[in-house]
């Protein structure tokens, strides 16, 4: 474990380059240490917020507490069928890096989601998805803490409730530190490119048979085109969830907005774009001082210089409020608020 630092500024630990104070922080490699950084955190009641890639956060003021850096490695496969293999990585590995490595050893399931930024311990957390796939897809069970018991305890696949960007982890925020997670990968390659830019994209490589090492190229390159790089262009990605409306309310809308993207979903509720019902409220490539919405996706919030968590939390209301006042719809947040909300 890395020695205790205090008043330590997280600009560089979130991809919104946010610069905010962390009363304390310490960088973890191993399950050993990170259960003694929960143990340091405990004896001293300061509270503990875990923290990986930073790229799906808001860091709204300072951090209280004790900051711990997620940097915990190990991927290993643990069984093999004729058609599956089921993997585990450990919480700190980068997502990224963990999809290649499923990939090189021809493993499929994980190519629609390459290239989302963070680590394998937050990907159920916010059960990401891209593409058609989410995380549930292919997710078998996670170990994490417990610090309400001090156990470590096991997740299945129903235990997490996965929903929408959501899971029974977010629902309990500080609750549990996940330590590793299981996936599902299939050894006979088969490939999801139902996402109307990827098929395009697939069908233009005139290839007849499934290759996911290519999909996932595809699906990187849609990603580099369609979002900027935090390292060039600090944000947090898909900044509003897209919304979920009823049939009714869909059709009402489209009547008003024959073009508007909308998906229909088993559940009977109909997903909207959030991206185009920004756009449309005239918010692409607006610019505020050091914040502003991305020139070519309006759904991306990002960080021009010095902005403050509070001035990008002030367009994002803005924003949502325009959406709701033009169209009767409701936009969430998806990254979450760190820190103690400045006034």
């Amino acid at each position: 474990m890395s020695v205790l630092q205090s008043q330590v500024d997280l600009r560089p630990y979130n991809t919104l380059a946010v610069s905010e104070q962390a009363e304390h922080l310490l960088v973890v490699e191993n399950e050993r240490q990170l259960l003694a950084a929960v143990q340091l955190a405990s004896r001293n009641n300061w509270p503990l917020t875990l923290l990986g890639g930073g790229s799906n956060l808001v860091l709204a003021g300072p951090v209280a507490g004790l900051v711990v850096l997620m940097r915990s490695r190990g991927r290993r496969v643990l069984s093999r069928s004729s058609s599956m293999v089921v993997v585990e990585a450990a919480a700190g590995e980068n997502w990224h890096n963990f999809v290649r490595w499923s990939l090189d050893l021809g493993l499929s399931g994980l190519e629609n989601l390459s290239l989302i930024p963070g680590t394998v311990g937050a990907a159920p957390v916010q059960n990401i998805g891209a593409y058609g796939v989410e995380v549930k897809d292919v997710f078998v069970s996670l170990d994490a803490l417990d610090r309400h018991t001090g156990a470590v305890v096991s997740f299945s696949l129903a235990e997490c409730g996965f929903a929408y960007r959501d899971s029974c982890f977010k629902r309990a925020p500080g609750r549990y530190v996940i330590l590793r997670v299981r996936f599902r990968l299939s050894l006979r390659p088969y490939i999801n490119v139902e996402y109307a830019p990827l098929a395009a994209a697939w069908q233009a490589t005139g290839l007849q048979s499934p290759d996911s090492r290519v999909v996932s190229e595809l699906v990187c390159a849609i990603r580099r085109d369609k979002l900027p790089d935090p390292a060039v262009l600090p944000n947090a990605g898909s900044f509003f969830k897209n919304p979920l409306v009823s049939q009714a309310a869909a059709d009402a809308l489209l009547l008003r907005h024959p073009g508007m993207p909308h998906f229909p979903q088993p559940d009977g509720l109909c997903k909207l774009a959030a991206g185009w019902l920004i756009e449309q409220a005239g918010w692409k490539g607006f610019r505020r001082g050091d914040v502003g919405v991305h020139q070519a996706q309006a759904l991306v919030l990002v960080n021009y210089g010095m902005a403050r968590g509070s001035e990008i939390l002030a367009l994002a209301a803005d924003i949502a409020a325009e959406v709701q006042q033009r169209f009767g719809v409701v936009l969430e947040q998806e990254p979450p608020l760190l820190g103690t909300l400045r006034a």
